[in-house]
């Protein structure tokens, strides 16, 4: 009854009765659904060279750092050495060409952060939004660890956060799927009012201690409860790391109905919106859209790519035109 109440209030309906005795993961999903996003999260990147129609190329969206170099030593210069590693410094107080010489880093360590509070429960047209922030956290979290990585991630409720140290193992990755599945799955429809809810700033003060620099920092959410404090701490974790925001929203943000009465409830209480009301119209219209646009100012302010996310359609799909690719049958080319 449970699910079937979230369904309605969701407009996400079964049509059979041997559906409806199934979890929908379109509402909710379980550690089985995110392992096997693993063969479609072959092909996805957020390392630099992106494909010139990636989200990550555009004129104010900053390519991602990716692996750095330590210098590892200071020799003499030998035939076909990179004039661009020449120590002009050494070269001048010795009388002889010195070369700098760097070994590509090993590794570099990512934190997912992924909002699972009552806010991303919501959903008109695909998915929940705590859905789409799960799979895409997954999709991530897979292809980290592929590409040799270390793994680690802040996985937060309205009253909950789990915290993985980064971590280059397959353990650190269940560890993080088992995290995001525990949290999704608290998320109900009859889940109690929470008189103060979590904010934002709370898991991004947790990454600045956890991720002093050269990480990689993914945060997922819808970014509810944004305030001043909330764009200080973008704006450090952007300094020194190399910060994607994925901003996840509803189709209904983007497409108000007009004309119509919505019955808008927090699963105890419930209330009649009436958007025939031209002041109530506008409004509701400026609440939806004023977060996301705030969001997106980072992109200009601190140079940090947005990946917008919605839940109105297949995440895989939207992953792969936002990092420039095109699908085929086993995932992302």
């Amino acid at each position: 009854m449970r699910d079937r109440n979230a369904r309605l209030r969701s407009g996400l309906h079964q049509k059979s009765a041997k559906a409806e005795s199934q979890q929908d993961v379109r509402i909710r999903v379980d550690l089985n659904h995110l392992r096997s996003l693993e063969n479609r999260a072959r092909n996805l990147t957020l390392l630099p060279r992106q494909p010139a129609n990636s989200v990550l190329n555009g004129r104010h969206a900053s390519r991602l750092r990716g692996r750095g170099l330590n210098f590892e030593e200071l020799r003499g210069y030998l035939a076909g050495d990179d004039p661009r590693t020449i120590d002009w410094k050494v070269t001048a107080r010795t009388g002889e060409p010195h070369v700098r010489v760097y070994s590509e880093e090993r590794d570099k360590p990512a934190l997912l952060v992924v909002d699972q509070r009552m806010s991303m429960f919501f959903g008109t047209r695909h998915n929940m939004k705590s859905v789409t922030a799960a799979e895409t956290a997954a999709l991530v979290a897979f292809r980290v660890l592929d590409q040799g990585d270390r793994l680690g991630g802040i996985v937060f409720g309205d009253e909950i956060v789990c915290e993985i140290r980064p971590k280059r193992s397959k353990v650190a990755l269940e560890c993080f799927l088992a995290a995001l599945s525990r949290a999704n799955n608290l998320l109900r429809a009859d889940a109690p009012v929470v008189d103060a809810p979590m904010l934002l700033n709370r898991p991004l003060a947790s990454v600045a201690r956890m991720a002093k620099r050269d990480h990689l920092v993914v945060v997922i959410s819808d970014f509810d409860g944004l305030d001043d404090t909330t764009e200080k701490l973008v704006a450090n974790l952007a300094r020194h790391n190399d910060l994607v925001l994925c901003p996840v929203t509803d189709p209904i943000s983007n497409e108000v109905p007009e004309g119509t009465r919505l019955i808008v409830s927090d699963g105890e209480l419930q209330v009649e919106v009436d958007t025939t009301t031209g002041e109530i119209y506008r409004r509701l219209e400026e609440f939806t859209k004023g977060r996301l646009s705030e969001v997106l100012s980072w992109n200009r302010k601190f140079g940090v790519p947005i990946f917008p996310l919605s839940a109105g359609e297949d995440t895989v799909a939207q992953l792969s035109r936002l990092t420039g690719h095109r699908m085929t049958g086993g995932g992302l080319q």
